[in-house]
């Protein structure tokens, strides 16, 4: 395992999909490590090509420059956590000025979702998730659902990791993740044109809130990540890479094995501040009606569970509410 200057590792996830059971086992190791130390990675080789991601940024680019009472007319609410979201109309960082970005979400498109197996009791899901597409956009739609497409494998891929990781059963995560709740999340923050408010970042202090994150980086930079030190560290674009974080519903079923670690985008004090960022983001999150509780493997009579069981959705919508 390669160790920036940073120390967020660098992991070559090739073994894992191509090695043998102790090549498996290895990058299994060097992915435990990294989440038990910081909580967060660069993933090589996790299987979304270079072709597709830079398709998909100009996309990204294409659907921000649309018109803006265009994106109005497909707004984002808290109950289907799909649609854009205009500039400061999200505060990541509670009690702070909203943050100096636009984004816009969705997720698996039309299905029922009630079908399917889990291993969870059937319940009523508590999110109607409809996406919310601009009109005339065919090809933006049928694009970034291919995007979306080729993200579920790779966050199989570490569901499958993740549970060899922890000494689980292989199937455990993708039991409890084949639903495909996930939110794609793509994100614009615009250039700066006049001063900030005080304490105002492009993107707050927070934790995400699922299992884990697949994010995508232009060459722009500004994501931060806070060590255990509360010192905040830069994660910089690493050309084909994915930047892989951990969520707070995986930090409580692992007992905090795993850390959901703290992070922002900074507002940069040089000419990028001038410039547009852009980033993609795969936010992770079980079936609805997982209920996340300490995992066997991560408990002991010195370290008994920490948190609640809870549901997972239940949990998403509570910090869905507190951000907005």
């Amino acid at each position: 395992m390669n160790v920036t200057s940073i120390d967020i590792p660098i992991i070559d996830f090739q073994p894992f999909i191509n090695g043998n059971a102790d090549e498996k086992k290895a990058v299994a190791k060097q992915i435990y490590d990294a989440c038990h130390k910081i909580g967060f990675m660069y993933l090589k080789n996790l299987g979304v090509s270079s072709k597709l991601r830079s398709k998909m940024f100009h996309l990204s680019q294409h659907f921000f420059n649309l018109p803006q009472s265009v994106k109005n007319q497909i707004p984002w609410d808290e109950l289907s956590n799909r649609g854009y979201a205009a500039i400061a109309r999200e505060r990541l960082t509670e009690n702070k000025p909203g943050d100096l970005k636009e984004a816009f979400n969705l997720g698996m498109e039309d299905v029922d979702l009630e079908e399917g197996s889990s291993s969870e009791p059937a319940k009523e899901n508590l999110f109607k998730r409809t996406n919310k597409w601009p009109p005339g956009e065919d090809t933006f739609r049928s694009s970034t659902l291919e995007f979306y497409q080729a993200g579920i494998e790779a966050a199989d891929r570490l569901c499958h990791a993740f549970a060899i990781a922890l000494n689980l059963p292989q199937s455990f995560f993708l039991e409890k993740h084949n639903l495909y709740h996930h939110t794609l999340r793509l994100l614009h923050y615009p250039p700066i044109e006049i001063s900030p408010q005080p304490e105002q970042q492009r993107a707050g202090e927070h934790s995400d809130y699922g299992s884990f994150t697949l994010l995508f980086q232009d060459n722009i930079g500004g994501l931060e990540v806070k060590d255990a030190a509360g010192k905040w560290i830069a994660a910089p674009p690493i050309p084909d890479t994915v930047v892989v974080n951990i969520g707070d519903l995986m930090q409580r079923w692992t007992n905090n094995v795993f850390c959901s670690t703290k992070h922002r985008v900074r507002i940069p004090n040089d000419d990028r501040i001038r410039r547009s960022r852009y980033s993609i983001a795969l936010f992770c999150h079980p079936n609805d009606n997982t209920q996340v509780s300490c995992l066997e493997t991560c408990q002991s009579w010195e370290h008994p569970p920490l948190y609640a069981p809870i549901s997972a959705g239940d949990y998403l919508l509570s910090r869905l509410q507190a951000t907005n």
